[in-house]
Order: C-alpha cells, then structure tokens, then sequence
C-alpha cells in the first residue's frame, strides 16, 4: 500500500476471530490503529460457538505485535447503545475515524429449531447490525472532513442466492442482499464527501462459522452426495475454501489510496461462485 494507511484508525466489527481479526491484523502491519469489538458470547440459537473474551485477547496481541494499538471492547451489534459506547471509547483514545469495517455477522447451519426467532437473530446482527456500525462511526468519519472508506461484508449469498428451507438460511441470504442496497444508498450520499462504500462477497472462509462440528457434519453429507445447503454452495474455481487473510488483502486494498476510485462497488471475492 505504499504507506498510505499509515496513521489512521479502523473500527472492526467481529474483530475476535475469522475475518475481523485478518482484518485488523492486516491493516495493523499497514500501520492503523484498531478500534475492535466482539459479542464474545454463544447465541442461544445458533448451533456453533462465538468467539469467547480470550479469542479477542488474541487479536489484541496480535496487532500490539505489528507495533500498533488497538482498543478492543466486548459488544454486541444488536444493541446500539452499547456498540457506540465501545466505539467512542476507541475515538477517544485515538481522536479519529478513518475506516469502517462491518463485518460481524452470524447463520444458523443446515436445520431449525425456532424459525421465526431464528430469522430475527440473523436479520437483527447481520442487517441491522451494520446498520448500528455505520451509524456509530459515521459522524465521527465525516467530521474528521479526510474523506474515508466503509466496507460492508456481505456473502456470495448477497450475489445469488441457494435454496433452503430453513429460516435462518433465508434470513441470511435477505441480509446479505439488503446490504448491497444499503451500500448503495450510502455510496450515493457520502460520494461528495470522498468517503467510500462498498459491499465484499466472500465465498466460504476458514472461520468459527465455517470450523466445527455442525459444518463439519453437513460437509461429510455433501461429501456423501446427500442434498443439504453446502451441496449446492460450490465455486467454479478448484479452490474449496478460501483463507481469512485472502480477504483480509483485498479488503486492505479496498480502502487504501490505491482504491480512490471505487465507490458502490459488489466486490466478489468467491473463487468463480457467482458465475457457476
């Protein structure tokens, strides 16, 4: 990036584990400072864990190791007033706002137990959640008057969707596809401003949502040729998973001084997902 990153502060949703910590461990070594946050605690609806308080440590140590700081809170996107104490308890510790990452996000896997309390979970962290996230920060963004970058991550699921009976998967896939409108709207009415919005698509990443035993079992099913959700989830490319620091790099391009031009953008970060 040719140092030009150098100096500014990131605020990263989901930032204990998976692609919120690449995130943050990448820009650190580009030379930003991290406002971090986490629920670090299960859904009682989901059927695989969260990260926990000593995964956001981890994160914690692992920017302080690039030689940059970082302030990381416990907090959940669902609940505003919480998740904007946590951010302005990192702005006032570093004075500035220059990057916003929402990228927290959560899906029930493969059945479903409470459909309709399952569609709520996922609708309120997934699509209201980022809401919460740049509603948080924004201001904050504007006026430091620098211009700036929001990136949104969405899924390959926000580009086409697969079929599924379960409420959660539907949830997900609405979210997912409400972002690109929502990042679209902002992109719209920030342009002026120099202050960029886009929309990532990843395709499947190794993450706590995608490394444990519910995944795992569904995996041996498609494996198997039975018909469940991952089946019909397969890129075009010979590549079966992707690794968080693949998006971590092209997220850090995405908001760098090399990206000036990008704005309103449905990146696909999918191995050919979109086109199969």
């Amino acid at each position: 990036m040719a140092g030009s990153l150098s100096g500014r502060v990131a605020f990263i949703t989901g930032v204990a584990r998976g692609q919120g910590r690449a995130h943050a461990v990448r820009l650190a070594r580009e030379g930003v400072d991290i406002i971090g946050v986490d629920i670090c605690e299960n859904y009682p609806r989901m059927n695989y864990p969260n990260a926990t308080p000593e995964d956001l440590q981890e994160t914690v140590a692992l920017v302080e190791k690039e030689d940059r700081r970082i302030v990381a809170r416990k907090a959940d996107v669902r609940d505003y007033a919480q998740l904007k104490a946590a951010f302005d308890e990192g702005y006032a510790e570093f004075g500035r706002v220059d990057i916003i990452i929402a990228n927290a996000g959560i899906i029930r896997l493969g059945d479903e137990v409470d459909p309709l309390g399952e569609w709520q979970d996922v609708i309120d962290t997934n699509l209201t959640g980022v809401f919460h996230t740049v509603h948080a920060a924004l201001p904050a963004l504007r006026e430091g008057g620098r211009g700036g970058s929001i990136v949104i991550t969405s899924s390959s699921a926000g580009l086409k969707g697969t079929g599924s009976a379960y409420a959660s998967a539907q949830a997900y896939a609405a979210a997912k596809r409400g972002l690109v409108g929502y990042m679209q709207t902002l992109a719209n009415d920030l342009a002026p401003e120099s202050i960029r919005v886009n929309t990532i698509h990843p395709t499947g990443v190794i993450s706590g949502m995608t490394q444990n035993e519910t995944m795992a079992r569904l995996m041996a099913e498609a494996a198997a040729s039975n018909d469940n959700a991952i089946s019909a989830m397969q890129n075009a490319l010979p590549i079966q998973i992707l690794q968080a620091e693949d998006i971590a790099n092209a997220v850090a391009w995405l908001v760098s001084d090399q990206a000036y031009y990008m704005t309103g953008v449905q990146l696909p970060l999918d191995a050919g997902f979109s086109v199969r």
